[in-house]
């Protein structure tokens, strides 16, 4: 858990990681699910708005030409936003993400459903 935050320098120096009463104290609160899924598809409406020329877009779209190491393969940031996404039912999301409207309504609707969800 202290790699979402990072580690913390002490008055002495020496580096450690946050418990996780510290932790509880910077989310205030919130849910953490919600705190960490909440900016990627806020996130990820903005990378799908942006123009096609744009250097993030490049990126998104670049695909690596050396081999893959053996073993399961790492997951990507894109695959665990689309598997937000589709934890939430949303079938046309890159139609909402151009509206940035829709997409905030979508983002309140994920909110929501993971706080409903983590209560059951």
């Amino acid at each position: 858990m202290g790699k979402i935050v990072g580690p913390t320098r002490t008055g002495d120096g020496y580096w450690r990681i946050e418990t996780n009463q510290e932790i509880n104290y910077i989310l205030k609160g919130q849910n953490i699910i919600v705190f960490i899924k909440k900016p990627r598809l806020s996130w990820l409406g903005l990378v799908e708005r942006m123009a096609e020329d744009n250097i993030v877009q490049k990126i998104k779209r670049w695909k690596p030409v050396s081999k893959r190491p053996i073993g399961r393969p790492k997951t990507r940031w894109e695959d665990d936003v689309l598997g937000d996404i589709n934890s939430i039912n949303i079938r046309n999301w890159k139609k909402l993400a151009h509206n940035r409207d829709s997409w905030k309504k979508l983002i309140e609707q994920a909110r929501t459903s993971y706080i409903v969800c983590s209560a059951l």
